[in-house]
């Protein structure tokens, strides 16, 4: 449906609506004929499309405006003020109009019995109608806004997040052809070896390098992998264990942190054989622990900076858990948390999905206030008609009165659960309650 049919069908369903009203307001739908019935409708009609698409050629004419950040106090003063003195005009234009070509009065005739009460009702429903829009179309606007910034927010953490796991593509090969080209100095039949199980380890990488978590078995599998690479060129000089399993199959790390961890142990660490390197896989407290004794190197290559910054780096994306590093005089460790859910606990997670709740939210708010909205009008237009249906056939009892209140009752509470933000059942109770409800879920399984 094109934008110039809707505001067709918009007009028209104004112009009904204005009509019901104004003659109700007048004393009744008192025709003589059917052409007298059409004739006015046919006015309200003509009423309602010329103010109707004066002012939506007229709001149209100022959003296209350059407006600066803070002019919204501005751009509603001058539109509201635009729409009353365009309204005027119209009105004006009509009356005269009707005055010449139906009822055949000379303009001064017109001019003389003209006063400002003339206009009440047409200023009244125009500004009204104008009112509501300009509420109902600020508060888009100030959601679309919030959506672009979270667009924003997400798209930054989402290339952040790919720039980290990119890293490790690259750096994995480097460090294992670094390890290749010293083993064939020292040791050209592991050399061999080497490069047929580089090749297996390297599928690893490429698998599971654009995934966000992978389960703990799996790391560890690739872990006694990647340390029989390095056991073939440095042999006896490392000890290494570690547990079969993890306790709970579900728990979850980022992928290739024990990689990672394990090649800083070797990077900064003497190796030798009568200072072997000790490096111990454990699980504690929920988290997986690469513990190694301490014998630093005197020097040491330049890092690249990718290791366990960017496993740090990383988890500050996924998860409000931090990793845990212990330095002792003999002993270096550090905790990885293990995650036993899904990517739902996850910020990545979160920040691709805030979009879309932050959305549907916006969505459903503004489902609400359009229904409040409707709601109203039709409480403005029934109501009265009730009242004037009662005053007519039996005033003696005012029954009116009860569907004013129970449907009024029902408004106030429509009312309150769209513009209360706080307080018992506001709009912001039941995503404090969902709020609370998924922490407590995150807290029973993080």
């Amino acid at each position: 449906m094109t934008k110039s049919v809707k505001n067709i069908i918009i007009a028209f369903v104004i112009g009904c609506i204005i009509f019901v009203i104004g003659n109700a307001l007048s004393g009744g739908f008192n025709f003589e004929n059917v052409n007298d019935f059409l004739i006015e409708f046919a006015l309200y009609q003509l009423y309602s499309f010329v103010l109707g698409f004066s002012n939506m050629y007229f709001f149209d004419y100022m959003e296209r405006r350059q407006w600066k950040k803070g002019d919204t106090i501005k751009r509603i003063v001058l539109g509201i003020s635009g729409a009353t003195v365009i309204t005027l005009i119209g009105l004006f234009a009509l009356r005269l109009l009707t005055a010449l070509s139906l009822k055949g009065e000379s303009f001064q005739t017109f001019i003389s019995n003209e006063s400002f009460s003339n206009y009440q009702f047409g200023l009244w429903i125009t500004l009204t109608i104008v009112i509501i829009f300009h509420v109902i179309y600020f508060y888009n606007r100030y959601q679309q806004n919030r959506i672009k910034e979270q667009k924003v927010i997400a798209g930054t953490a989402s290339a952040k997040f790919d720039a980290l796991k990119n890293q490790l593509d690259p750096h994995f090969l480097f460090n294992s052809l670094n390890v290749l080209t010293s083993l064939i100095e020292e040791n050209p039949d592991n050399a061999q070896k080497f490069t047929t199980s580089l090749s297996k380890v390297y599928r690893y990488v490429l698998e599971q390098k654009n995934k966000e978590l992978v389960t703990v078995d799996e790391e560890l599998e690739f872990a006694k992998t990647y340390m029989s690479l390095l056991k073939m060129r440095f042999e006896d000089s490392i000890v290494f264990s570690m547990p079969e399993r993890a306790s709970n199959p579900e728990s979850k790390v980022v992928p290739l942190s024990l990689q990672l961890l394990l090649e800083n142990a070797v990077k900064h660490n003497m190796v030798t054989t009568s200072k072997p390197l000790q490096i111990r896989i454990y699980e504690d407290n929920n988290n997986l622990i690469v513990e190694n004794n301490l014998q630093p190197k005197q020097i040491v290559k330049k890092s690249s900076g990718v290791g366990l910054s960017n496993i740090m780096q990383r988890y500050d994306l996924l998860t409000n858990r931090k990793i845990n590093i212990s330095k002792q005089t003999h002993r270096f460790k550090v905790a990885i948390p293990m995650l036993t859910k899904r990517i739902s606990v996850m910020r990545t997670e979160q920040t691709s999905t805030r979009l879309d709740d932050s959305y549907m939210r916006a969505l459903n708010h503004v489902d609400e206030l359009k229904g409040f909205y409707y709601s109203l009008i039709a409480y403005c237009l029934v109501i009265p008609f009730l009242i004037y249906i009662n005053y007519k056939t039996s005033w003696g009892f005012q029954w009116f009165w009860f569907p004013m209140l129970g449907w009024g009752i029902g408004l106030t509470i429509q009312a309150f659960r769209v513009f209360i933000n706080d307080g018992a059942f506001g709009r912001n109770w039941e995503r404090r309650k969902m709020e609370e409800y998924m922490k407590n879920e995150e807290n029973n399984w993080d």
